[in-house]
């Protein structure tokens, strides 16, 4: 299992729009499709808010070729629309987290 991590640092100008967007478009439209699942939105502590503030939103996938199938089938278009839509008011990068069994020796 894996996580896919989605970092946005969001504009002052568009926060309550982009979690609008986020809450109700983005991520219940990632989690239908069935390869991403257990869909969280986390905010980042101690961003400057004078600046924006930056927010974490996560996935639980399976492994990367199913990462990899969404990224084709759905997530390059909703990434183009996100950007489509806020431009450069957020800027964000990924990452894919492994996870670890720590109660397992």
């Amino acid at each position: 299992m894996i996580v896919y991590n989605i970092t946005f640092h969001v504009d002052k100008e568009v926060l309550a729009d982009y979690l609008a967007y986020m809450k109700n478009e983005f991520i219940p439209r990632a989690a239908s499709c069935g390869f991403l699942n257990r869909p969280c939105l986390r905010k980042v502590m101690y961003t400057p808010e004078e600046e924006g503030a930056s927010y974490a939103v996560q996935f639980h996938v399976k492994n990367v070729e199913t990462l990899n199938l969404w990224l084709e089938q759905e997530g390059k278009n909703m990434h183009a629309e996100l950007t489509g839509k806020f431009g450069n008011k957020i800027a964000g990068f990924t990452t894919l987290l492994e996870e670890i069994d720590w109660e397992q020796e």
